[in-house]
């Protein structure tokens, strides 16, 4: 379990996120974006190259074609996978109940996707992409992208979340190091399947990926499920933005440990949110330590216990007129999860951060955090959280934006003026 002295280690070398701040059950595949017209990307007249089955050589995608996923790819048998900085990736047609334009990494497989500021590599919806500026994106249009690594799960193996159970599907082992290459200044846009209910492909899905990976610098927008799930493993990602997902922006699971730094979720007020029992059910951040039929107790080990620093979650300026259920926590910690939270903001959720019962709030910290709700800044079933200081609870009927000059989305007149950490400049999308 990560320690307060190496939280305090990492305040005094990650930056602030924002400029003049202080500190910084299954989706709808209905999804009514704010956007009322698409993007027509000029790489919509490049050639299209098919891509199905198995990757089991090397292979080097470029920026001068489209490539067209069918069904679900698998990098794996020590093959590598690169895609060049500028190359967009999109999914054939669907067929209904069918996965398609899934892209995995196995945890013999690797990718080299490393983009640059000016020329991020795109996954995205086909409708995008066919030069005709009328058609829209949807929830969906992508199937996700997925990363299995052989680090430390509390499960010790596992089928990955939306796929069938094939082996090469697993992800789980004794290897925290473990190494699955570079993924960098990547978006994944209109992403999600869902293979059963509560069971769904998300825009990046990582499960057992060790600290030797690299993966910064990428969005997911407009998913279908989550925007980032972590299933167990090391790895420590930093510089993400999730924008509009259905369900959970950021989301943890089976002994999560790593260190997320300098990430920022924004949600769109008019899309559709998840719900569960008719109840929002949707969350900046959902964290569990393990599923309940894994383990009714939730003390699997090593525990779900991110370090959070720099991370801001914002949910919406105001309560009137959201679209669907609305939001329900800025962070949910549950099912035994535990984390630690430096130089965090949360606001524009009905309760900015929640401690069910089944997470007693002992083993987590939190320290330099400003935290918003509408109706709860801070609820806590059991036991108390170690309060590192410097922290900030307000409960308001108007969110506070703790010194974010424009951190809403959905401000009239001004959707384009979200104000984004310095790190997030010219490689992300706001518009669609």
């Amino acid at each position: 379990m990560k320690n307060f002295k190496k939280l305090i280690g990492l305040l005094s070398v990650v930056a602030v996120s924002f400029t003049a701040c202080k500190k910084n059950e299954g989706g709808s595949a209905s999804f009514n974006n704010r956007s009322t017209s698409a993007a027509d990307y000029s790489q919509s007249s490049l050639p299209v190259v098919a891509v199905s089955g198995d990757i089991t050589s090397s292979v080097t995608w470029t920026a001068g074609n489209v490539y067209e996923l069918s069904g679900i790819v698998t990098v794996r048998g020590g093959a590598t996978l690169t895609i060049e900085p500028g190359t967009y990736i999109k999914s054939s047609v669907n067929t209904a109940g069918v996965q398609n334009g899934v892209l995995v990494i196995a945890k013999d497989g690797n990718i080299n996707a490393v983009g640059n500021s000016s020329n991020p590599i795109v996954f995205t919806s086909r409708n995008l992409l066919d030069g005709n500026a009328s058609t829209t994106g949807a929830p969906g249009d992508f199937g996700g992208v997925i990363i299995l690594g052989n680090a430390t799960i509390n499960v010790g193996d596992k089928l990955i979340e939306g796929l069938a159970d094939q082996p090469q599907f697993h992800y789980g082992g004794t290897n925290d190091a473990d190494n699955r290459g570079n993924f960098q200044y990547v978006r994944i846009e209109y992403a999600g399947f869902q293979l059963a209910p509560n069971v769904e492909v998300n825009g990046l899905t990582m499960g057992g990926v060790g600290s030797g990976t690299t993966i910064d610098h990428v969005q997911v927008s407009y998913g279908l499920d989550d925007g980032f799930e972590f299933f167990g493993g090391t790895v420590s990602p930093s510089n993400l933005v999730a924008l509009a997902s259905d369900d959970d922006q950021f989301d943890f699971d089976n002994g999560f440990t790593g260190v997320l730094a300098d990430a920022v979720a924004i949600a769109d007020r008019n899309s559709t949110h998840s719900v569960s029992g008719g109840n929002s059910d949707s969350n900046g951040i959902e964290s569990d330590n393990n599923a309940p039929a894994e383990d009714g107790s939730f003390s699997l080990t090593p525990k779900t216990h991110p370090i959070l620093v720099n991370v801001s979650i914002f949910g919406t300026e105001n309560t009137s007129n959201i679209a669907g259920s609305g939001y329900r926590n800025g962070i949910r910690e549950r099912r035994g999860s535990e984390v630690e939270l430096a130089n965090v903001i949360v606001s524009g959720y009905n309760t900015g951060i929640a401690f069910d019962a089944d997470a007693p709030a002992g083993p987590s910290t939190i320290t330099n955090t400003s935290v918003h709700g509408f109706v709860n800044a801070v609820t806590v079933a059991s036991g108390s959280f170690n309060d590192g200081g410097g922290n900030s609870f307000v409960v308001n009927s108007n969110a506070d934006a703790f010194g974010v000059s424009q951190p809403w989305y959905n401000t009239p007149g001004s959707p384009s003026t979200v104000t984004l950490p310095t790190w997030a400049s010219s490689w992300t999308k706001l518009e669609f």
